[in-house]
């Protein structure tokens, strides 16, 4: 059941998103109606994403969904950092060129995201396709002062820019206590920040009128947008951990480029990941890999997972709660497929439910909006005729097609994590089963049941047909 587009016109009722840079929730308003512009920081692909790099991939990827519904055009950016210190580290580890990291991890985060849901972005531009661009943008910067020129460096002066700090609201002594700012003997100020930096062989580097060399991060992302998007973008988003120092100096450097013209107009932030109350670190030994966590678990189930929390809140994950998640899933997919036995087949509505997208519009409440989605499951599992039915199927349907969930043939579902000869092997002993039934021998039914649910297996007798699931955890 893919996503379909649900609207092709302009908003008649506003969606509300919190805006970090006012901090407060706002009506949102596009510069253009009819092309809503958005772009959102990827990943820098020198491993395999963990789960805190996913939930912004799903978080904005429920975002553009939503905006589709209101406006005719999204064009929704989402970067690939392919240049980068920790990719030349990962590179020289592992004694490979460095293209055989980018394109290695480039394509497994690619993949990964799909499972979880994730519809490629409109335009996915990557930071070795825009070098022109950004030495155009330093060479802007120098001209009007923001920038200057030392030991091969090049690097923005934050003193020339009053509004510096104003996303994060630090002053300027907590900024160059903060994290990720580098102190160099080189810079005017401790907190400026490097736009461009001297390589050496065999990190990679290109010619520039400071020699040869790469550009720094945060340049790379306001780069991309201008380039995409224009000067001045509808939304930014990000993980909160990105408000200081990468979006602020992307504001820095994007405002001082273009003549003082605002770079966003709204700026969005989700919430970390904690691993059991903990916080996710390497030192920690608790870092999830999203690629090996799809091995144990259904996509759609870490996805309802990332979807359970309000974005801007953190977002416990454990065992326990994936298996809420998959529990809640088994149910939801076991009610469709039974009213779909009972009353089908169904299609999906025109819109979601009412109060579903009402919890969506208002600031992505994604709780209210799976407790909306539930209440329309448990009202059809009680439907007792075939128009209660097919009404509650149809908005149960567009809800799950707009929040990337109940994707699934029930088949597939229910037999998740079972071979090909796990499956042929249940499907034989059901067959025996039955023909048993026919015949009456409820002793090697029953003998067969048992044999059954050692395997793990829950047998579901209605209508004349058997299905089976995997048992609950």
């Amino acid at each position: 059941m893919p996503f379909r587009h649900l609207a092709n016109r302009t908003s008649a009722v506003a969606i509300q998103l919190y805006n970090t840079l006012t901090r407060e929730k706002q009506a949102f308003e596009p510069l253009d109606p009819k092309r809503v512009t958005l772009y959102v920081c990827g990943p820098t692909v020198y491993n395999y994403a963990h789960i805190g790099n996913a939930r912004p991939a799903v978080i904005f990827d429920l975002l553009r969904r939503v905006l589709e519904r209101h406006y005719p055009e999204v064009a929704y950016a989402r970067n690939i950092t392919d240049v980068d210190d920790k990719i030349n580290a990962a590179a020289a580890e592992r004694g490979v060129p460095i293209e055989d990291i980018t394109s290695r991890y480039t394509a497994a985060y690619l993949e990964d995201m799909a499972a979880l849901g994730v519809r490629p972005p409109t335009l996915q531009p990557r930071a070795t396709g825009h070098i022109e661009p950004m030495i155009r943008m330093i060479e802007r910067l120098i001209e009007s002062g923001h920038a200057y020129v030392a030991e091969g460096h090049v690097l923005f002066a934050i003193d020339s820019y009053d509004r510096y700090g104003a996303l994060s609201r630090r002053d300027m002594r907590e900024m160059v206590a903060g994290a990720r700012v580098e102190v160099a003997p080189y810079k005017r100020h401790p907190g400026d920040f490097v736009l461009w930096k001297p390589s050496v062989k065999p990190q990679p580097g290109w010619d520039s009128p400071w020699g040869w060399g790469r550009p720094g991060w945060h340049l790379e992302c306001s780069t991309m947008a201008e380039s995409h998007l224009g000067e001045t973008i509808d939304i930014h988003g990000g993980g909160q951990d990105l408000i200081f120092p990468h979006h602020e100096n992307e504001i820095a450097q994007s405002v001082c480029s273009h003549g003082g013209k605002p770079f966003a107009r709204y700026w969005m932030h989700n919430g970390f990941v904690t691993i059991e109350k903990r916080k996710m670190s390497k030192s920690l030994g608790n870092t999830l890999v999203v690629h090996e966590l799809l091995k144990s678990w259904p996509g759609e189930v870490m996805r309802y997972l990332l979807l359970s929390a309000h974005y801007r809140q953190p977002l416990d994950w454990s065992d326990l709660e994936l298996e809420r998640a998959r529990r809640t899933l088994d149910r939801l997919y076991g009610v469709l497929r039974t009213a779909s036995d009972r009353f089908g087949p169904f299609e999906a509505a025109p819109q979601p439910g009412e109060g579903f997208l009402a919890a969506l519009d208002d600031d992505l409440n994604t709780p209210v909006a799976l407790a909306e989605f539930n209440r329309v499951a448990r009202e059809l599992a009680k439907a007792e005729d075939r128009q209660t039915a097919r009404t509650l199927a149809a908005e149960l349907l567009a809800d799950a097609e707009l929040i990337g969930l109940l994707q699934t043939p029930f088949d597939q579902w229910f037999s998740a994590g079972a071979s090909d000869e796990e499956a042929a092997r249940i499907d034989d002993l059901i067959a025996q089963r039955n023909a048993a039934r026919a015949d009456r021998d409820f002793a090697t039914a029953d003998r067969i049941r048992d044999e059954l649910t050692d395997m793990g297996i829950v047998l579901e007798d209605r209508d004349g047909q058997t299905r089976w699931r995997r048992a609950e955890p």
